[in-house]
């Protein structure tokens, strides 16, 4: 038998938490149609996606040559909420303007 007393670690104790998964991202998108005026479309960007004129402007610009435009990057439940906005906005002024989403 011996008289050693058992070894004891010193320090914190930790425990490891587990990482958070980022949510997953939502691009929120504007498609062209022959009837929105343009003004209308800079508009809804500037109100709906906070965007100054001069980048609403390139996205509407963007979104008239390509067809559909990126109006911006968000989770689900803003995305989402956005996409409503929008469709809100463009039926009140009696608007075709299409919004959609789709993970990035």
């Amino acid at each position: 038998m011996s008289n050693e007393k058992p070894k004891r670690e010193e320090g914190v104790a930790t425990k490891e938490r587990p990482k958070t998964k980022k949510p997953r991202m939502f691009k929120v998108i504007l498609h062209n149609d022959d009837y929105t005026p343009m003004e209308f479309v800079i508009a809804v960007l500037m109100q709906i996606f906070r965007m100054d004129e001069t980048d609403a402007t390139q996205v509407m610009l963007h979104v008239h040559r390509s067809g559909i435009g990126v109006a911006g990057v968000y989770s689900f439940e803003v995305a989402e909420t956005k996409v409503a906005q929008v469709l809100s906005a463009a039926k009140n002024h009696e608007y075709p303007l299409q919004c959609t989403c789709e993970p990035e």
